[in-house]
C-alpha cells in the first residue's frame, strides 16, 4: 500500500506511476459509459416502437410522449437526493444498483399488457437512471485532471446520444422482426451483462487512490474535503445554490436539452409520418439524427477546452455560440418542404443541440467543492431532467395533438432564446462565482489558495 506524508493539514499520498495506474482512469471511463449506454438504450427504445404501440393500443401523441417523459421526470426529481445518498453510501454501490433496478424495469416493459402497466414500468425505469448521469460523471472526473473536465464531460453525457442511437435502431430492427417486447428484453439482458463487468473491475478503494494520483501528478495537494479523504471537510448542500454563476449554468444547461430531448424522443416520428417510412428504417435514419446529437457534445466539448485554455469563462462563449448555431439551423430546417435541403439543415442543427452539455457540466465542476461533486452534478441533472429531457417531449406531444407533430417541432427550437440568456447571463457572474468558490475554499480547515486555480 502506498504511505501517506502530511503537508501542513493535507493528506498526500505518492503516486505509484504504474503503466496500470494510467490505464485504470480509462477503464472506469469506458465501463462507466458503456452503463451509461443501457441507460439510454432501455430509455429511448420506447421511441423506436412508438408506431406499434399507437397502433396497438390506440394511444394519442399525449399519451405517448408521458410514456417518455415519465423517465426524465422521475430522473429530476429524483436526481439530487439520490445523488445526495451516494456521495455518502458509496458512489459505485450506488451506481451497481441502479444499473440492476433500470435493467429488472425494463424487463417489466417488456411484459406490459397496457398503457398504465406500461407507464408503471417507465417510471421505475427512471427511478433506477435517477442518479447515474450525475453519480458516473462524478466517478469519472475524480480520476481525471480538471484541464479536460470539459472534453469529458461533453463525451460522458454524449453516451446518452449514442444509447439512444442503438436504443432507437436495434429496438427497431428487434420489433419489426420479432416484437417490440422482445426490444425491451433484449436491452434488459444488455444491461445486466454489464452491470455485472463493472461489478468486477471497479471499486471504491480503487477510484480514491487513482484519484490521489491524479492530483499529485497536478502537484496538487489532497483537499480534505476530497471524498478520499476519511472524516475531512464536506461542503455545505446550500453551497451548490448560492454561487450565481452555477445557477446559470443549471438553468443555460437544462433549457439547452429542451430540443435536444425532443430530437431524441420524436424523430423516429417524424420520419415515419412525413417520409413515410416504416418503423424500423424511420428509427434507422432517426438514429442518425440521434448519433450527431451525441457526436455534437463530445467535439463541442473538446473545442470548448481548447478556447478555455487560457480564459475559463470563454467555455460560457462556446456554449452560447453552439445554442446560436443549432436554433437557426433547426428553425430552417423544419421549415422546409420534406428533402435534402432540409435534412442537411436538421442534421447541422442536431450535431450543436446539446453542445452546451460539456461546457456547463465543467463549469458546474470547476465552480463547485469536490466534497460535493456527484451533488452538484445531480442538481445540473436535476435542471437538464425537468427543463429538458422530460419537458421537452411532453410538450411537444400535447403541441403534435394540436398543431401536427412538424408544427410542434417548429416551435420546439425558440426555447434556445431563454437557454442562451441565461449561458450569457452565466459568463456576466463568471468571476463572482470564482469569488464564492475561493471564499469557501478558503474556509475549509486545511484549504490551499492553489486549489481554485488549479481547478480551473
Amino acid at each position: 500500500m502506498a504511505s501517506r506524508a502530511t503537508v501542513g493539514s493535507k493528506t498526500m499520498i505518492p503516486p505509484t506511476g504504474s503503466r496500470k495506474s494510467s490505464a485504470y482512469p480509462w477503464i472506469v471511463f469506458a465501463l462507466t459509459f458503456a452503463l451509461l449506454l443501457s441507460d439510454y438504450m432501455s430509455r429511448q427504445v420506447l421511441n423506436a416502437v412508438f408506431p406499434l404501440l399507437k397502433s396497438e393500443w390506440a394511444l394519442s401523441d399525449s399519451r405517448l410522449a408521458s410514456l417518455s417523459s415519465v423517465v426524465a421526470l422521475t430522473v429530476g426529481l429524483l436526481t439530487l437526493p439520490l445523488s445526495l445518498v451516494a456521495d455518502r453510501w458509496g458512489r459505485v454501490r450506488s451506481l451497481v444498483l441502479m444499473a440492476v433496478l433500470w435493467s429488472m424495469a425494463t424487463l417489466l416493459c417488456a411484459v406490459a399488457t397496457g398503457f398504465h402497466q406500461m407507464l408503471g414500468a417507465r417510471l421505475l425505469v427512471g427511478v433506477g437512471e435517477a442518479a447515474y448521469g450525475s453519480v458516473g460523471i462524478a466517478v469519472v472526473l475524480s480520476v481525471f485532471a480538471p484541464r479536460v473536465h470539459a472534453a469529458l464531460s461533453g463525451a460522458f453525457m454524449a453516451g446518452g446520444s449514442f444509447g439512444s442511437v442503438v436504443g432507437v435502431a436495434l429496438g427497431g430492427l428487434i420489433a419489426v422482426h420479432l416484437s417490440w417486447r422482445w426490444a425491451f428484453a433484449a436491452m434488459a439482458v444488455f444491461g445486466l451483462v454489464l452491470v455485472a463487468l463493472f461489478r468486477a473491475l471497479v471499486s471504491e478503494r480503487k477510484l480514491a487512490r487513482h484519484a490521489v494520483e491524479q492530483q499529485q501528478q497536478q502537484q496538487q495537494p489532497l483537499a480534505a474535503g476530497h471524498p478520499s479523504v476519511p472524516n475531512g471537510f464536506r461542503a455545505p448542500i446550500s453551497s451548490l445554490y448560492t454561487n450565481p454563476s452555477v445557477l446559470c449554468a443549471y438553468l443555460g444547461g437544462g433549457l439547452q436539452m429542451f430540443t435536444a430531448a425532443v430530437l431524441l424522443a420524436w424523430m423516429p416520428s417524424y420520419f415515419n409520418r412525413y417520409y413515410d417510412l416504416p418503423p424500423d428504417r424511420a428509427g434507422a435514419i432517426a438514429a442518425v439524427f440521434v448519433l450527431l446529437v451525441g457526436s455534437g457534445m463530445v467535439i463541442c466539448g473538446i473545442i470548448t477546452d481548447r478556447i478555455g485554455r487560457a480564459d475559463p469563462s470563454q467555455k460560457w462563449t462556446g456554449a452560447v455560440v453552439f445554442c446560436v448555431i443549432s436554433l437557426v439551423c433547426l428553425s430552417a430546417g423544419f421549415r422546409l418542404e420534406p428533402g435534402m435541403p432540409s435534412l442537411v439543415l436538421i442534421g447541422c442543427g442536431a450535431f450543436f443541440a446539446a453542445g452546451s452539455s460539456g461546457p456547463t457540466a465543467a463549469m458546474v465542476a470547476n465552480l463547485t467543492h469536490p466534497s460535493v461533486r456527484a451533488s452538484a452534478m445531480g442538481s445540473l441533472t436535476l435542471a437538464n431532467s425537468l427543463l429538458g429531457l422530460a419537458l421537452g417531449p411532453f410538450v411537444v406531444g400535447i403541441l403534435a395533438d394540436h398543431l401536427g407533430l412538424l408544427g410542434a417541432l417548429q416551435l420546439a427550437p425558440l426555447v434556445y432564446l431563454a437557454a442562451i440568456a441565461a449561458l450569457v447571463l452565466g459568463k456576466r457572474l463568471h468571476p463572482a462565482g470564482e469569488r464564492r468558490l475561493a471564499a469557501l475554499t478558503e474556509s475549509t480547515p486545511s484549504a490551499s489558495p492553489t486549489n481554485h486555480q488549479e481547478r480551473t
